[in-house]
């Protein structure tokens, strides 16, 4: 098995065989909560209008996401794993519109398979891929905005590929590189209170969640599912 780690759009745009999408603040944390809450599947956009769209042609129930980490206007959610972690999910479809992660899925249109990584279905998410044997596996960190590397995709991608490559690497260690790092700030910021200081202890969960998240073309959609 051939696996490389990339980085931001431009590695989103270079994936091929498996691509593992890696957005752990906050993305695919979101997403796993989502499933985790009973959601029965995400359809993943680009962009907020195109979510709103669907939500008002009946596509979706709910849009949750984010544009500069801020719930777009006439959202339901932002892009907050803490603030689904309080909703009633329970058989709905929700729609997922971020900057980096979904913008991330979207690029990636060369892959043959997709996974939407974070650090809480990170064990999951190798043990799919593992089963399935790809020649072939990428692992695309998206950072903020899909154009800045950030600590905690970058760490999710490494603990990623030493999993796959049957080392067994240290999740305490990890959740203390990321705590660490400069993006953590604006989860304790008065002033962006969309930030929630929760989204960072749930993301950091590493391993919690006995699923991966598959993302399949369905028809005209992109449409993310629980796999396991």
């Amino acid at each position: 098995m051939d696996i490389r780690i990339e980085s931001l759009i431009e590695g989103a745009r270079r994936a091929r065989g498996t691509a593992v999408i890696v957005d752990v603040f906050r993305a695919f944390t979101t997403a796993a909560v989502a499933f985790a809450r009973g959601a029965t599947k995400i359809v993943i956009v680009p962009e907020p209008d195109e979510a709103l769209r669907l939500r008002a042609e009946g596509i979706g129930d709910l849009c949750v996401g984010e544009v500069n980490g801020v719930p777009p206007e006439g959202f339901d959610f932002g892009n907050s794993p803490y603030e689904l972690s309080q909703a009633e999910l329970k058989d709905r479809v929700v729609i997922l519109s971020t900057r980096a992660g979904t913008v991330g899925v979207a690029a990636a249109d060369e892959a043959e398979t997709i996974y939407a990584g974070s650090l809480v279905v990170a064990g999951a998410t190798a043990k799919a891929i593992l089963r399935n044997k790809p020649p072939e596996v990428m692992i695309v960190a998206m950072g903020w905005n899909a154009r800045v590397r950030t600590d905690e995709d970058e760490q999710c991608a490494l603990y990623l590929r030493n999993l796959l490559e049957g080392r067994r690497p240290d999740p305490e260690a990890v959740r203390r590189l990321v705590l660490a790092s400069g993006e953590v700030a604006k989860f304790h910021d008065p002033g962006q209170r969309h930030f929630h200081p929760e989204d960072v202890e749930i993301a950091l969960e590493i391993d919690k969640y006995d699923f991966a998240i598959r993302v399949a073309r369905e028809s005209d959609f992109l449409v993310a599912r629980r796999e396991g």
